[in-house]
């Protein structure tokens, strides 16, 4: 199936070193995004994971790009962290933010998988209306719980209840915002095009 996502729709090369270079050029800037919003950090004094803006920008990302576009761009924003630049959350880099023993792998290796959902969502229609954006955006951020949680409950040993309120519960508050804010974008930037297009 072809993606319908915002961005396959309106970027199409015609040939297939100007796809290769778009493809390039939009990964580049999706790292970036991901990456600034990454630098949006508050710590908390109870738990050894931030808040950060990278959630409302790993959604963006899946949402716009679609599924394809949205996997490499977080495959590449993880590599490019892992081999030092300092595009994780507080300027932080390396392979050891993405072990097992870290605090915050798994919300990491969470956003890539999110971002592929989403995409996938969205390539099937589902980043045009707020009233299917928004579910996609909620269960993108479900999967960054999910593998978040997990993560953090092996890395420090703790129970369910302990994990709960470490690694979910100080960022349902903040994350709803971001999740509101992702999709409500989305159809505003369709309705955009839709217009530019008539």
């Amino acid at each position: 199936m072809s993606s319908t996502a915002l961005v396959p729709t309106l970027v199409r090369p015609r040939t297939r070193a100007a796809a290769l270079a778009a493809d390039g050029i939009l990964v580049a800037l999706g790292v970036t995004l991901v990456a600034l919003s990454a630098q949006v950090v508050i710590h908390l004094p109870w738990t050894p994971v931030p808040i950060t803006g990278q959630t409302f920008g790993v959604l963006l990302i899946g949402g716009a790009y679609g599924a394809t576009r949205g996997f490499a761009t977080m495959v590449a924003y993880l590599v490019v962290g892992g081999l030092g630049v300092g595009v994780f959350a507080g300027n932080s880099s390396g392979w050891d933010v993405l072990r097992l023993s870290s605090a915050t792998g798994g919300y990491l290796v969470g956003m890539l998988v999110a971002a592929t959902v989403v995409g996938w969502l969205a390539d099937r229609g589902w980043d045009r209306h707020a009233v299917r954006s928004l579910p996609a955006m909620v269960l993108g951020n479900i999967v960054i719980y999910a593998f978040g949680f997990l993560w953090l409950q092996h890395a420090l040993g703790t129970t369910v209840s302990q994990t709960w309120h470490l690694g979910v519960q100080p960022f349902l508050w903040g994350d709803a915002l971001k999740i509101l804010l992702a999709a409500g974008l989305l159809p505003l930037a369709w309705k955009a095009v839709d217009e530019i297009r008539r």
